[in-house]
């Protein structure tokens, strides 16, 4: 993260930023079916597409600290080829494609639901001089990471917690030896989160999992075992 430029778009956009936190609250304020004694105790118990619309207009980026861990792992894993659930306006990806870059080139593959927070994401891209290297898909997961070009060796879910371990079993075959995936937004709480760090946690689906207490909480997994990449060529 040496460069100037990249950094300098990161201020702004957290400069910028408004308390998402506090605009979530103030959203589910004026849900009816929303609240301690109501049909859904927070937002997050919304259907994905309804909560996306919910959300639309809310950024959501990684904190800072959380897109510099990702810039450090990235790096760290030498990682050429990364895959992200929940772009939004492209914090993350920011983070993600300098790593990519300094490690010599590759792609970032994003993936976002709400059409109109590609654009600011690209624009976004654009500023920092990383689009080259970044793919953003529009649409649900479930169906725009069906495909992808080669093996995966970072995997980042920070979309809507209910698909967390959707979106992981979907880009599972691809995930190369030693792929990192990083779940972003974890908190030990909610049961909406319990079967994707059942799913993490237990050795004998090929993972070595640890909790962070960065943010909201972030769960590290590295792939230790694989079951269909090895077949793959790198491309």
């Amino acid at each position: 993260m040496d460069s100037e430029l990249v950094c300098s778009v990161l201020d702004r956009i957290f400069a910028a930023g408004k308390d998402d936190a506090q605009v979530i609250r103030q959203l589910a304020r004026e849900r009816p079916d929303v609240g301690p004694h109501k049909e859904r105790r927070t937002l997050h118990d919304l259907p994905a597409q309804e909560l996306a619309e919910v959300l639309s207009g809310v950024p959501i980026p990684v904190p800072r600290a959380a897109g510099e861990l990702l810039y450090v792992l990235a790096r760290a894993c030498g990682a050429r080829r990364v895959v992200e659930y929940g772009t939004s306006h492209g914090v993350s990806t920011i983070y993600l494609a300098a790593a990519v870059r300094d490690n010599g080139g590759g792609q970032v593959i994003g993936t976002e639901l709400q059409p109109n927070k590609v654009p600011i994401a690209e624009a976004n891209l654009v500023e920092a001089r990383l689009d080259d290297l970044v793919e953003i898909r529009t649409g649900d997961a479930r169906d725009t990471l069906r495909e992808l070009p080669g093996p995966v060796d970072l995997l980042l879910v920070d979309g809507f917690a209910s698909l967390y371990l959707e979106v992981l079993r979907l880009v599972e075959p691809f995930l190369a030896p030693g792929a990192l995936v990083v779940a972003d937004g974890m908190p030990e709480g909610p049961k909406i989160l319990r079967e994707y760090l059942d799913h993490v946690r237990n050795p004998a689906n090929g993972y070595l999992s640890v909790s962070l207490p960065i943010g909201d909480g972030i769960e590290l997994s590295l792939r230790t075992r694989n079951f269909s990449c090895t077949s793959r060529d790198r491309t």
